[in-house]
């Protein structure tokens, strides 16, 4: 095994970290980042266990926090067959309209089945992703603010010359605002996602059809398998935080997230 230490990054690092949180080491956050905080945390662990307190994470230090043992993320704890309507509908807000339930979770269950992410972990967080952005259920478009249009300008300016977005002036900005359970944004993710789904440049010619509910499904579905390494480790070492910032960037709607994570935990461990 590869011997870790401050620089390192990547998968085995966060699964590492998730090793400290496992045994109830104080670390923030899972992020595959082994920097100061993953240090001081590996010394606290040695010194725990006896072992030179270097801050350094070699093959006995691996060893103690249980890396050479099969590792748990790999095998995958399917859950879509025992999800339903009525047993989604109890884990968001009562307001929730039961139709959007029943109009948009079949193409979800098929998306995630499709993406190869019938996963507790997976599941419950495509859910929880769901709840933070929307919880209404259905995929939404990205309203005027004053954070994508100028005071008397015409709509969605400020994203219409966006070269990281990959819009090319307007009406991109527009044309191409966020759309889906995630905001797709940008004439760039637009062209990727068709690409990536299979569908060409459909999504370029009517971008509405990021709301549809097979495509807007099939991309969340998608964003997140792209995260599912990360993700696993960070929801085994209880870092709903960092599972909901690798999909939204922040923790806007953390909250909601981990509520949606954690119902849905507890009812798929109740006896049937």
């Amino acid at each position: 095994m590869t011997t870790l230490k401050r620089g390192s990054k990547g998968e085995e690092v966060a699964r590492f970290q998730a090793m400290l949180r496992l045994a109830d080491i104080p670390l923030q956050t899972i992020d595959g980042d082994f920097g100061p905080a993953t240090e001081r945390a590996t010394q606290i662990f040695q010194k725990r266990f006896e072992l030179p307190a270097t801050g350094v994470a070699d093959s006995d230090t691996c060893d103690s926090a249980g890396m050479n043992r099969p590792d748990p993320t790999k095998t995958p704890v399917p859950v879509i067959d025992h999800l339903s309507v009525e047993w989604v509908a109890k884990i968001f807000p009562r307001s929730t309209p039961l139709e959007n339930i029943e109009t948009y979770l079949p193409p979800l269950l098929d998306a995630l089945r499709e993406a190869d992410m019938d996963d507790r972990d997976l599941v419950l967080m495509t859910l929880g992703t769901i709840r933070a952005e929307t919880e209404r259920f259905e995929p939404t478009s990205e309203h005027k603010s004053k954070s994508n249009t100028d005071n008397g300008a015409h709509p969605f300016n400020k994203y219409d010359d966006r070269a990281d977005l990959g819009n090319t002036g307007r009406p991109d900005g527009e044309r191409f605002r966020g759309r889906g359970f995630i905001p797709l944004t940008g004439r760039g993710s637009y062209e990727r996602f068709g690409e990536r789904l299979g569908i060409g440049s459909a999504l370029i010619q009517n971008p509405a059809l990021a709301n549809s509910p097979e495509i807007a499904a099939k991309i969340l579905a998608t964003f997140i398998a792209d995260k599912r390494p990360m993700a696993k480790y960070a929801i085994l070492g209880g870092d709903l935080a960092t599972a909901r910032k690798l999909v939204n960037g922040h923790h806007h709607g953390l909250d909601r997230f981990a509520a949606t994570f954690e119902s849905g935990a507890r009812l798929l461990s109740e006896p049937a």
